[in-house]
């Protein structure tokens, strides 16, 4: 388990660095997200050691929020003196992440539906 938290900190901070020394317009851990799956995809599989710790982290996610929690709560003068910008930013943010999930699914799903042939797990002629 001390060598799975210690690649994935490792990635973290490989995407940290990428991201300051880049000046890339992404946060490190993201960065670091990416160059993790692009060493699953050399490895071209989990490592299992791997995979138990990310489960049990994932288990314990919740946890994660109670300090966005207690900063919401500790800063609701602010939130509620703006609550109109947020709630429009919330509600736009949330339908073009909608649309721009949901348009590119119905493409593929009209591609999909014009030639049954190309989907995986069929034989080609």
């Amino acid at each position: 388990m001390l060598q799975s938290l210690t690649v994935l900190l490792l990635c973290q901070l490989a995407g940290e660095v990428l991201v300051r020394l880049l000046h890339l317009p992404v946060p490190g851990p993201v960065c670091g997200m990416v160059l993790l799956f692009a060493g699953f995809c050399l490895l071209g599989r989990i490592p299992d050691a791997l995979a138990r710790t990310a489960d049990g982290m994932l288990a314990n996610i919740s946890l994660l929020f109670v300090p966005a929690g207690v900063g919401v709560m500790l800063h609701f003068d602010l939130i509620a003196a703006d609550w109109a910008a947020i709630a429009v930013g919330i509600i736009l943010s949330t339908t073009a992440g909608l649309i721009l999930t949901a348009l590119p699914m119905h493409l593929l799903r009209r591609r999909h539906a014009a030639d049954p042939a190309a989907s995986p797990g069929k034989e080609q002629p």
